[in-house]
């Protein structure tokens, strides 16, 4: 079976195709034909610069792809060939709190991830898929839409009324958009686009501001929200954007941390003073995973997908991500 593989530390082009023997599951394990993955931004750094998160080469990159089932290995009862299914970002990650040991079990990272043809995963780091989803569509849930839910529902408390921030249009800015939506929150999101503002106005966000018109866009928020603040911000940018993100939420509100698309540094004493709850989030259990499946099937919601790749292009589906001109996720077709 064919695989993408980072074979030199050299970035994008560093990403070489190689046929490999598949890996016949053992007990607890699962041999799944994929038919997408989708690309993060977390593979991308991953890609850019292996030797930074420690990786051995050669590696399989991606943490997220879907696909059918093939095979199971002893003792495996509750997939079967045929099972449409998802891997978990974390194989190691069945519920609770995140442990040494589920962080030692990234896909595209730690393991050999999701861009091959074949893939032999654990049964405990697969769900199935809602059933009306494509291959493609399911492909994005893994790392962006878990990471959303998580800062939403888990970390957030998000309710019917609240206010929300999204930085940016990516695809965990989107699918956090999307699962408002079904909260009853209000969203205000940024953008420096006015044709992707439009577009997040069309999926439900109430209020929208242009960063690059507003440098200072925290007052912009503050003035939506007439003075007193959002109740969750989802800080996709980092130490860069944290200071304005930290002034745009309300005192005891909360900020899930997730991104690290900007420099800079974070001084502490704002956060302090506002009595504000920073929570740093890293994608989610399997269990979030499966309840927010439940979510996505109960209300037909369908990922944003700016743009889909042959398997045969997938470096060009990383340049693409590299110019970050897309809007919601970026899928490659295997």
């Amino acid at each position: 079976m064919r695989a993408w593989q980072i074979q030199t530390p050299t970035g994008i082009d560093g990403l070489k195709m190689a046929e490999l023997r598949p890996i016949e599951p053992g007990p607890g394990e699962v041999r799944v034909r994929n038919r997408a993955s989708s690309i993060n931004y977390r593979d991308l750094s991953v890609v850019s610069d292996p030797a930074a998160r420690g990786i051995a080469l050669p590696r399989i990159p991606n943490s997220d792809g879907a696909g059918e089932v093939l095979a199971v290995g002893a003792g495996v009862t509750e997939f079967a060939p045929g099972d449409r299914v998802a891997g978990c970002f974390f194989q190691d990650w069945g519920d609770g709190a995140c442990t040494p040991e589920a962080m030692a079990s990234a896909l595209g990272g730690a393991l050999d991830g999701m861009l091959a043809e074949e893939v032999t995963l654990s049964a405990g780091g697969l769900v199935k898929i809602p059933g009306h989803l494509s291959y493609a569509e399911a492909a994005t849930l893994p790392c962006a839409a878990l990471t959303a839910w998580r800062a939403l529902v888990d970390v957030g408390r998000v309710k019917a009324g609240d206010r929300v921030l999204l930085l940016g249009t990516g695809g965990v800015s989107i699918f956090a958009l999307q699962f408002a939506g079904l909260m009853g929150a209000r969203v205000i999101i940024t953008s420096s686009s006015d044709e992707k503002l439009a577009r997040a106005k069309s999926l439900g966000a109430w209020q929208t501001v242009n960063y690059r018109r507003n440098p200072d866009w925290e007052e912009a928020v503050l003035e939506l929200t007439e003075g007193r603040g959002v109740d969750l911000t989802v800080e996709v940018g980092g130490a860069g954007t944290l200071e304005k993100s930290i002034a745009a939420t309300r005192i005891a509100g909360t900020i899930g941390l997730i991104g690290v698309l900007s420099g800079g540094t974070i001084n502490p004493r704002p956060i302090m003073a506002k009595s504000i709850t920073l929570q740093g989030i890293y994608v989610g259990s399997r269990r979030l995973f499966q309840d927010m499946n439940r979510a996505v099937a109960a209300s037909e919601l369908r990922p944003v997908i700016d743009r889909t790749f042959a398997f045969e292009e997938a470096p060009e589906a990383y340049r693409a991500m590299q110019a970050a001109g897309h809007f919601g996720k970026l899928v490659i077709e295997v």
